[in-house]
């Protein structure tokens, strides 16, 4: 007498492009909350020329992030199965998010 084989799990192949736009969309808010704090500490002991410049910076740093984002969800809801992150739009996309981080850290220092 043979033993049935252990029934696989049956996959939904909706459930990753929605955890990976889910996962966008945080990572995008981080940033949105990042770029308005280092906005705020730029004028926190009032305007000067540099803080305002890596205040600027940050916003044109974060617009370019939000742009990457909003294509990549767009993508991921279009079809059910979503073409790969392009290696060209993952390093920008990586680019932006270390040089946002670096903005707000020299506004720390």
């Amino acid at each position: 007498m043979s033993t049935p084989a252990a029934a696989e799990p049956v996959r939904d192949p909706g459930l990753q492009p929605e955890r990976t736009r889910l996962a966008w969309r945080r990572t995008t808010l981080s940033g949105t909350v990042a770029a308005v704090l280092a906005i705020k500490t730029a004028l926190h002991g009032g305007i000067s020329v540099t803080g305002a410049l890596v205040g600027a910076l940050c916003c044109v740093l974060w617009l370019g992030f939000l742009a990457l984002a909003h294509r990549r969800i767009r993508a991921l809801a279009a079809s059910p199965e979503p073409a790969a992150l392009a290696p060209r739009q993952a390093t920008v996309t990586i680019l932006l998010t270390v040089a946002l981080a670096m903005c707000g850290a020299a506004l720390l220092f």
